[in-house]
């Protein structure tokens, strides 16, 4: 039996790792304060308030989200002129068992005593994953989930079965099998999102909310590929099988288990599985004003290492074929020399638009 892939950012606080290389993701998370603020708006009527942040990874960002609530709620608090209630305000913080808990932890105790004594602030970390029932039923008021519910719990088993590549090193074959790739995929997308969305449902009050943002796309644009960092990632490994840097068969059976849905598919899905509300839905594009600015060669090289270093090792090995390089330096070198051309990262992110799907939810009442 295959082992079930390695799915976590790079840990540590090294130069290759994830916090260290997570300014990208921060920015997409700032686009969520809004409808966090929103979402609060509505809430801090409570006498107590559980926050679940679903997918936190590690490094600043893991606490990103929880920031922006316990600033929101003390905010409304003095808007409504009347200090915050004497309750606790518990922060839980989810991800896959490999993820590095060490590092969230630590941030954990920081955090608490940062905050101070008003409210009560409680906190806690939840391994496991957030397709299946992490809490008690009826025990959160607002979930949060920020870059990762583009992760799927599996790449598509009929594509493996099957024998089809996720990405063909043949652009004319690659062209031919598209349809059936993004399917595949798009099927497996619906059936964990309609999970996510069910065990959700029975563990927020009613009246709870979601404050949800993952990789995706406007319903009008085409899906040329599953996502534009696994785009970015195959090309680049593609580029590696040509240089003999891997196997070729070796690329033939890697699957990263990633899909960025349009909104139209968030939509149906939603209003299908029936439990929710769509108070908003926005979606921008990561590709113009402040965030480009931050788009260069080397930090995009840098952000796709720290994410799919330990799924790209895990199949591949740490060395490519001739048993020395390694084989995540290459990654590195490889993509920045793809896009060394001034204007060529801009143009590859042109043909494939990098979009952020950003939703609030609400919990129909019982």
């Amino acid at each position: 039996m295959a082992s079930k892939q390695m799915v976590h950012m790079n840990r540590g606080q090294g130069e290759t790792s994830y916090a260290r290389n997570s300014i990208l993701q921060n920015a997409e998370q700032n686009r969520m304060r809004p409808l966090i603020e929103d979402a609060i708006a509505d809430l801090v009527c409570s006498r107590s308030m559980v926050i679940a942040d679903l997918g936190c990874s590690s490094g600043p960002n893991a606490l990103a989200l929880a920031s922006i609530a316990v600033d929101a709620f003390r905010r409304r608090c003095l808007a409504l002129r009347r200090p915050p209630p004497p309750a606790e305000l518990c922060v839980l913080l989810n991800d896959l068992p490999d993820n590095d808990f060490a590092t969230v932890v630590k941030s954990l105790v920081e955090f608490r005593r940062n905050n101070g004594d008003e409210p009560v602030l409680l906190t806690g970390v939840v391994p496991g994953s957030f397709y299946g029932r992490l809490f008690a039923a009826e025990s959160l008021h607002l979930v949060c989930s920020s870059n990762s519910l583009h992760w799927l719990s599996e790449a598509p088993e009929d594509l493996k079965m099957n024998g089809i590549p996720a990405y063909d090193v043949d652009a004319n074959v690659r062209r031919e099998r598209r349809a059936v790739v993004v399917g595949a995929y798009a099927r497996q997308f619906r059936k964990d999102f309609m999970a996510f969305l069910k065990m959700r449902a029975v563990e927020l009050v009613p009246g709870g909310r979601m404050v949800l943002s993952l990789a995706g796309r406007r319903s009008v644009d085409l899906a040329s590929e599953l996502t534009h960092a696994w785009e970015s990632t195959a090309m680049t490994l593609s580029d590696m099988v040509t240089m003999g840097v891997i196997d070729k068969e070796k690329f033939e059976t890697f699957y990263m288990p990633i899909y960025g849905p349009s909104d139209e598919e968030i939509r149906q899905i939603i209003q299908e599985e029936g439990s929710f509300l769509i108070r908003e839905m926005q979606v921008p594009e990561l590709t113009s004003g402040a965030y480009s600015a931050l788009i260069t060669s080397a930090r995009v090289a840098s952000m796709l290492r720290a994410a799919f270093e330990p799924i790209i090792v895990q199949h591949f090995g740490p060395t490519g074929c001739d048993g020395e390089e390694g084989i995540m330096d290459e990654f590195v070198r490889t993509a920045e020399r793809r896009w060394s051309l001034e204007g060529s990262l801009q143009d590859e992110l042109a043909q494939n638009p990098r979009g952020v799907l950003l939703v609030s939810l609400e919990k129909k009442p019982s």
